[in-house]
């Protein structure tokens, strides 16, 4: 995939400050593409620009997703800096990591409003523009514990299961943008430690399990945009794990419910 492929195109992402959202800027910047980063920290925002390079073709600008009169500011920005938008990629997010009956409401309703009013309010402001344009692309970053249930995450989990339903429905209504779903496994980002911790905050995966890089998620976010994909899943050796858990979701939920045990076990030691 190198070469300068997306020249002309502009791409706005949330969450670009650090992590999955940085490296999905650095990529599309090195493919040509002018990017606008945005976060809530107008200040990391500018560090990950500084950092990708390509500043002539990049813009950093603070926006706080909860809040859609944010989102229909930088939109306006965009329009007068770089003249439209091609590209929206909706990545800002965070964990929650509890159990169902402890969560407080507040951080509930607070994950709900980052990770999925936040996206659905940037789809909306975005899709009338695409629509005048007669092209566009919008890219949901979710993972792929929006198709298999989490325990001790089922908050998070609730929100990615919205975000891949929403997704796929604008697909189907919005036939000239491409909607484009990208469901990463573990990920190898700060997003754990920066995770909302509750009274049972229990991890379930495995400490042997790694995870993938987030220069490996924008790579898959970047090709599923090229060939115009419905959905990715990174890495593909997570697509047996959904298949089976759609066919087979008893046996999933008991290897689940072994490991929480576990956990739990070992958070009381």
């Amino acid at each position: 995939m190198a070469g300068e492929d997306l020249s002309g195109k502009v791409a706005v992402i949330t969450g670009a400050s650090m992590g999955i959202g940085e490296e999905i800027a650095r990529l599309f910047a090195a493919h040509g593409a002018s990017v606008v980063l945005l976060s809530r920290d107008p200040g990391r925002a500018e560090s990950a620009r500084a950092r990708i390079g390509n500043t002539d073709r990049t813009l950093a600008l603070a926006c706080d997703v909860r809040n859609p009169e944010e989102i229909d500011r930088v939109i306006s920005l965009t329009l007068h800096h770089f003249r439209r938008i091609d590209i929206w990629i909706n990545n800002a997010g965070h964990g929650i990591q509890d159990s169902i009956a402890s969560a407080e409401m507040a951080a509930c309703r607070e994950t709900f409003e980052t990770n999925f009013f936040g996206a659905l309010a940037g789809m909306k402001a975005v899709i009338p523009l695409m629509r005048a344009q007669r092209s566009g692309a919008i890219i949901n970053v979710s993972s792929v514990a929006g198709h298999i249930p989490v325990p001790f995450m089922g908050i998070y989990c609730a929100t990615k299961f919205a975000l891949n339903a929403i997704g796929k429905a604008a697909r189907m209504e919005e036939p000239g943008i491409n909607v484009l779903t990208v469901c990463p496994g573990y990920v190898r980002t700060e997003f754990s430690a920066n995770a909302v911790r509750g009274k049972e905050s229990n991890q379930v995966r495995p400490e042997s399990v790694r995870g993938i890089s987030a220069e490996r998620v924008a790579r898959a976010v970047l090709r599923g945009y090229k060939q115009q994909k419905r959905e990715v899943v990174v890495p593909w050796t997570m697509k047996p794990a959904i298949t089976l858990y759609q066919l087979f979701p008893g046996l999933v939920e008991r290897v689940m419910v072994r490991a929480a045990r576990s956990s739990r076990a070992q958070s009381t030691l």
